[in-house]
């Protein structure tokens, strides 16, 4: 099973490899179809194998020896409950965004699969890393094939949501790279013959604990990175020109997957190597989650174009991970988690459907529609499953996520629960009131354009990448423990390894290691002991 996953990661490279030797459009589309169909099929074999009881640690490990004499960096992969279930989903949605360029992409089509696929091995790769250089490399090695996607086949304004795009993501790795060098040689001076560690078995234990002056910095180094790839408010506005300007596939993989690569950072590195920090920078970053929540919604709402407005969407929606990551208990953050697959699948749908009506009218503006529901009723039928999902409808996906989220938040001990998750609450009845006032306005009505009346209905490979989604939307909103048992056993050992360090961080401190400016987080009362302040 651990050459398996190997294979799964790097089986789309093979497939950029049998595309340049083929130099055949047509053959490029089978063999990227076919590429990503079978790395998902072998992904199966995974989940099948996987042993729920033991999903507390990494399975399917593989450990190669350090890269560099006297440093412990190392290849080193594997899955368990945190990472499992996205990266399950990363190879869903490879051979999905396939299909969805089948018709709609007539240049460069070698160029454009191969980043597609390149895209998928990085994202895989994110995913699988239990090594803090490993992730690294390949957290970096998704910008490169998602600039090129919008770069070269987006919309008319490509070229500025390229560069913003990645001046905003470059610039908070940058930040997290510094951090990660000085966390590498901090930890590696812990271990006896080393000089540079970056092991996340030895980083997330209890045996490496780092002072509070040092979690600090180190925690907004890293924070802020991740917090840019979410993106939590105020780092957001690189995403609703990237979303608007990338081709649908590149709207899917970035609202799909890329997003939760800073959600799922901001849990699997910051809480358990940083947990003082995380603990006491929790209300603020539920602030500004909650803020993030009430204006993506605010600014969806007066959106003209659809494809805009879903991604506005995407801003509220993930302020929500953010909250249940930030509320640290074991409620919230299973339903953070769960809200990622559910926002991956839902939103991904949409931006699939929006795709699929631009490549029939060439436009996304609500004003060139209305009344379409008559002559497409397949279409109308789709889109409206994924519109109720993302709203959080009882039944399907995005209530179950959003429900734990607000219970978690509701009976965190962290966040001053009652006005976050008041506010919180409030963004999902905007949440309705944009979506369904957006559905209403595209779909019912007159048919006040004459061309509207041409429109073919979805075809049979538009309903096959639909189908597979609306499939979970419901299986998750009817029996979300068939997906919460993988990550529940893991989340609860995080919770309480990362308490137990940070209870014992806090009681070695002294005075004479914070600064001046820590005590707007905390309450010094003897030379031995910090307190959080009362909030």
């Amino acid at each position: 099973m651990q050459l398996l996953l190997n294979i799964c990661i790097y089986l789309p490279l093979a497939g950029i490899a049998a595309i340049l030797v083929s130099r055949n459009d047509k053959a490029t589309k089978w063999i990227s179809l076919l590429t990503t169909g079978v790395t998902f099929l072998l992904s199966l074999l995974l989940i099948f194998n996987f042993d729920i009881a033991n999903s507390g640690t990494a399975q399917f490990l593989t450990e190669g020896s350090p890269v560099l004499a006297g440093m412990d960096i190392k290849y080193l992969i594997g899955l368990d409950g945190l990472s499992l279930l996205l990266f399950m989903l990363t190879t869903l949605m490879g051979p999905l965004v396939i299909l969805s360029s089948w018709d709609s992409v007539n240049k460069h089509l070698a160029g454009y699969y191969s980043m597609l696929l390149l895209l998928q091995t990085a994202s895989m790769g994110v995913f699988a890393s239990l090594d803090l250089i490993v992730f690294y490399v390949f957290f970096e090695l998704s910008l490169i094939p998602m600039y090129f996607l919008i770069g070269i086949w987006g919309g008319k304004g490509r070229i500025h949501a390229t560069v913003k795009f990645f001046v905003y993501t470059l610039v908070g790795s940058l930040i997290m790279l510094v951090g990660l060098i000085y966390l590498g040689y901090d930890a590696g001076s812990s271990l006896q013959g080393y000089v540079f560690s970056t092991d996340w078995r030895f980083l997330s234990s209890g045996a490496y604990q780092i002072g509070l002056v040092e979690q600090t910095y180190l925690f907004a180094a890293f924070a802020l990175a991740f917090c840019i790839k979410v993106p939590l408010f105020p780092f957001h506005t690189w995403l609703p020109y990237a979303h608007t300007e990338a081709p649908t596939a590149g709207s899917v993989v970035l609202a799909a997957i890329m997003l939760k690569m800073g959600t799922y950072g901001l849990l699997r590195v910051c809480l358990p190597i940083f947990p003082n920090a995380f603990v006491e920078f929790a209300p603020y970053m539920a602030a500004l989650a909650v803020i993030g929540i009430i204006y993506g919604a605010l600014v969806a709402m007066v959106q003209k174009d659809v494809k805009k407005l879903v991604a506005y969407s995407s801003v509220s929606h993930l302020g929500f991970v953010v909250l249940g990551l930030f509320a640290v208990n074991v409620i919230s953050v299973q339903g953070a988690l769960l809200q990622m697959i559910n926002h991956g699948i839902s939103t991904g749908a949409l931006f699939l459907i929006v795709g699929m009506i631009y490549d029939r009218r060439h436009t996304r503006m609500i004003e060139d529609f209305g009344g379409i529901a008559k002559v497409l009723p397949v279409f109308a039928v789709m889109f409206m499953v994924a519109t109720l999902a993302s709203i959080g409808l009882p039944g399907l996906n995005g209530f179950i996520g959003e429900f734990l989220i607000l219970n978690g938040a509701f009976h965190s001990e962290v966040i001053p629960q009652n006005a976050f998750v008041v506010f919180a609450a409030l963004g999902v009845i905007l949440a309705a009131v944009y979506m369904l006032w957006m559905y209403q306005r595209v779909m019912f009505g007159p048919l006040k354009h004459k061309v509207n009346e041409k429109l073919q209905d979805l075809n049979a490979r538009e309903i096959g990448i639909l189908v597979p989604l609306v499939i979970l939307m419901f299986w998750i909103g009817i029996r979300p423990v068939d997906f919460t048992q993988y990550s529940e056993a893991q989340v609860n050992n995080l919770l309480q390894a990362s308490e137990e360090k940070r209870m014992a961080i806090k009681q070695s401190a002294t005075i004479g290691e914070l600064p001046e400016w820590t005590s707007a987080f905390y309450d010094v009362t003897d030379e031995l002991a910090l307190q959080p302040k009362n909030r």
